[in-house]
């Protein structure tokens, strides 16, 4: 291989001819990789990075840590939103990660409010220290990680930064860690041939259905101004901080939250529909003439359909009765998600 991008091409090739390379929840729990090629990352330089952002997303960016990782949201003033980001920093750079479809709008509307703000917005998605992200997880990625790594982040939501890339926790699913591994294409080439004969080898689809596993949404172009935070339950994973100054639509993000108005939660299911996709609405039986929910995340599950995260109403969730695009659709099967949904009005 002459380039990472020629062995991707040759991944796909296998892929194309073998359907089961279309990773199931059990592939991902004995141990997987696999190449992310859907998110970009937007860097922003300069002193003033952390106090702009802080201005902007739902989190805090002032305290964030180096060796940190932290999910953040940028709101509209109807407090609905309109991206959801991985970021970390180090002594220069914030990054932001989000799906590539999405970043240059996201990238834009973010500049437009930089004023006199002394930070630059930039894609560092080419970067070569960014070029490649491999994303491992399951029972045996952390003993294939040592191979590289001496040491590798205690918890969920941190990081390291390594001469051979850098290593992000984030949210464990199956009963493991899972991680993202951002390195340079020469370093990709060289560490990836170990990395597959020793783990189950997956595309995207693979860590998106670990994303939707450990209850982690991701707004799309799709879902984009659908959901106020809480809906899709991400005070429940950090990242919304209620001390932190004002940011746009942070007054109704607020008020969801204290006066216990949120009737919504968003939910792990199987729909044995593999055209199920981000944005289409779910209806539940007892109440047939409108939606309920809409779905935030879908992947193929390696079973013929797909596994989701999906938003609803909290009596919706109870009933468990609901259907992906009318009452008279395919029935969602609902199973248990990897945290507890404290409802916010009970």
């Amino acid at each position: 291989m002459n380039s990472w991008n020629q062995l991707l091409t040759a991944l796909d090739a296998e892929q194309d001819t073998a359907a089961a390379r279309t990773l199931s929840v059990t592939d991902l729990a004995l141990g997987f990789a696999a190449p992310i090629t859907g998110l970009g990352l937007i860097a922003l330089d300069g002193e003033e990075s952390a106090s702009f952002l802080h201005g902007q997303l739902t989190n805090d960016v002032e305290h964030l840590g180096l060796g940190e990782a932290r999910l953040a949201g940028y709101c509209s003033p109807k407090g609905r939103l309109l991206a959801s980001f991985l970021m970390w920093r180090n002594e220069q750079t914030i990054y932001l990660q989000l799906p590539r479809d999405i970043q240059p709008p996201v990238q834009k509307r973010l500049q437009m409010f930089v004023l006199r703000a002394k930070t630059k917005l930039s894609d560092a998605t080419a970067n070569t220290a960014n070029e490649v992200v491999i994303g491992l997880g399951g029972a045996q990625a952390e003993a294939v990680l040592q191979t590289w790594f001496d040491a590798l982040p205690a918890r969920p939501y941190s990081k390291l930064d390594h001469p051979l890339g850098t290593l992000v926790r984030v949210a464990d699913a199956f009963g493991a860690p899972r991680y993202q591994w951002l390195m340079s294409s020469e370093t990709a080439q060289t560490v990836w041939p170990e990395i597959a004969d020793k783990l189950n080898v997956g595309r995207s689809q693979a860590w998106e259905l670990s994303e939707i596993h450990a209850g982690v949404p991701q707004i799309a172009k799709a879902t984009q101004e659908q959901f106020v935070p809480q809906m899709v339950n991400f005070e429940l994973l950090g990242g919304v901080n209620f001390k932190k100054g004002c940011y746009p639509g942070q007054e109704i993000v607020a008020r969801s939250q204290y006066l216990g108005k949120l009737k919504r939660r968003t939910t792990l299911v199987t729909i044995a529909d593999p055209l199920a996709a981000a944005g289409m609405e779910v209806f539940a039986t007892a109440d047939p003439e409108q939606p309920c929910g809409m779905i935030v995340n879908a992947t193929a599950n390696g079973a013929g359909g797909v596994d989701a995260l999906v938003e609803m109403k909290l009596a919706a969730i109870e009933a468990a009765s609901v259907r992906i695009g009318s009452a008279d659709g395919v029935a969602l099967q609902f199973h248990a998600m990897p945290y507890v949904l404290d409802p916010l009005d009970v």
